[in-house]
């Protein structure tokens, strides 16, 4: 009986959702749109143990990869994700534009000639990404960085990869784990980058890089355009929403 349900589920319409380039293309537009509504937030935070930057930074890198959506849309998946990270790379000021071009060039490599992504090739995409991002930032998990963020992404990931999970539901439990880790740089004191020289003094506030990319996170969950839009939700789903 658990074998059938579980073959059911693995059937289901939901299951058969994929990351193309479409998603792509949202995942942008909503996380520029989230990036403008938390530049100050970036800001403050940044202020409080870096360079105060990075919510400006952010927000002209991903002003200009919303200007070039257009552009994207006549690029394949893996063109696009270079795309976005020539772009960032080119407008993002501070670390924050090598490392999240290393992050999207890394994941064009990893989807080349892939037309959509389900769950486990995304994850091995985002896996590509992140270790982009080790290599040139040299960070590591505790050291109060976007690192924190991505390493829990990817432990989500490959807890559901492992369960079979629906790639929509996968992303919204990843999206939690993610708000959790940046929450959870609060306490930590940093090892690299500008606020590294403040030592014990970093402690007590979050990573802005760590909070942009749990912004990136939650903006991939919500990039999916729901199976039946029009439908009006049961209170069931209410209350899993």
């Amino acid at each position: 009986m658990n074998v059938l349900n579980k073959s059911s589920r693995r059937m289901s319409p939901v299951h058969t959702i994929r990351f193309t380039a479409q998603t792509l293309r949202r995942w942008m537009s909503l996380y520029a749109d989230n990036i403008n509504e938390s530049e100050q937030l970036l800001t403050d935070l940044d202020a409080a143990i870096g360079d105060a930057d990075h919510g400006a930074n952010m927000l002209r890198g991903m002003n200009a990869v919303a200007e070039r959506l257009d552009d994207l849309a006549l690029a394949d998946l893996s063109g696009q994700l270079r795309l976005i990270a020539t772009t960032l790379m080119s407008s993002v000021g501070g670390a924050s534009g090598p490392l999240y071009g290393a992050f999207f060039l890394q994941m064009s490599h990893a989807s080349l000639h892939k037309a959509e992504l389900g769950l486990s090739d995304l994850t091995m995409a985002l896996e590509a990404g992140v270790r982009g991002v080790v290599q040139l930032g040299k960070a590591a998990v505790g050291d109060k960085t976007m690192v924190d963020t991505f390493a829990a992404a990817l432990q989500s990931l490959r807890s559901s990869c492992t369960h079979h999970e629906a790639l929509p539901d996968a992303l919204k439990a990843c999206r939690k784990a993610t708000q959790l880790a940046a929450l959870g740089t609060i306490p930590m004191v940093a090892r690299k980058g500008r606020a590294s020289y403040l030592g014990e003094r970093s402690a007590g506030t979050q990573d802005p890089g760590a909070v942009s990319a749990a912004l990136l996170f939650e903006s991939l969950s919500h990039s999916f355009v729901p199976l039946n839009p029009t439908r009006q939700p049961t209170a069931v789903s209410t209350v899993l929403l």
